[in-house]
């Protein structure tokens, strides 16, 4: 199946490992120049530098912190240095939080809106304009299952990514009439580095299986028993990526093993 991306350019955050990363080496499949954005400055060169040549195509890896506003106006102004604006932006960087609301200080909610919605808010705002300068576009925002079905442990992240996929819903409508389309992905277990990190930290003192962990997590939450690799979430977010789908504006879609309870 052609899905018309040959030539575009993506710009994908947080994509030097796990999802990001996938997402980036899905679309280069499929022919588009991709610009992976990161904090770790030899990570995402090295990974740009991978993708150029494993796929053929124009890979820039560009170190910059977008929780930050001059991350995001350095990462705009290169992005139309470099390739004069860009086709698509995954809004990907995000971490996982652990905390309570009654001890969470200020300084950590402040910390985690900054990367988890005000990144995506000034993307937008710079990249916008270019993308309707190329005729249109497409913005993706992963957030997380946890937008709307929360963890008890992580207050913090399920506040920041419901927010996020909100101001997806809102950037969708103000953007369709400039042929840019917007969409979330709620995304359930996915086997990130994050994940595997966890649980080996919660396994060291306890014969250290930390695969076993997993299994039982993925058993307790996901019907499919499992969790995803960061290839198959990549799929789904190439295939929104494309003029295949064209129709899909504002949607938020859950790829998730049928972890969400409600309908």
């Amino acid at each position: 199946m052609d899905l018309g991306l040959k030539g575009k350019v993506a710009v994908i955050t947080g994509g030097s490992v796990g999802i990001g990363l996938a997402i980036a080496e899905g679309l280069a499949t499929e022919g588009v120049d991709i610009v992976i954005a990161a904090r770790g400055v030899e990570r995402v060169r090295s990974e740009a530098s991978r993708i150029a040549k494993s796929f053929g195509v124009r890979a820039e890896g560009l170190a910059c912190d977008v929780a930050k506003r001059e991350g995001t106006d350095d990462l705009i102004a290169d992005v139309k240095r470099l390739f004069g604006g860009a086709d698509i932006l995954i809004n990907n960087a995000g971490t996982g939080s652990n905390e309570t609301v009654m001890q969470a200080p200020d300084e950590k909610w402040q910390a985690y809106w900054d990367l988890h919605v005000m990144a995506a808010v000034r993307l937008a705002r710079g990249l916008a304009p270019l993308m309707k300068e190329r005729g249109g576009g497409v913005i993706l925002h992963n957030a997380s299952i946890c937008a709307a079905q929360p963890l008890w442990y992580e207050p913090i992240y399920n506040v920041t990514k419901a927010a996020l996929m909100m101001f997806s819903k809102t950037l969708s409508t103000e953007l369709i009439g400039d042929n840019i389309r917007v969409d979330c992905v709620n995304p359930g277990l996915i086997l990130t580095p994050d994940w595997i990190k966890t649980a080996k930290q919660l396994t060291a003192d306890k014969g250290g299986n930390w695969q076993a962990y997993l299994d039982n997590v993925a058993r307790e939450h996901a019907p499919i028993k499992r969790f995803a690799t960061p290839q198959e979430l990549a799929n789904f977010f190439v295939f929104l990526c494309s003029e295949r789908a064209n129709y899909s504006v504002g949607s938020t879609y859950y790829v998730d093993g049928g972890m969400l309870k409600s309908v």
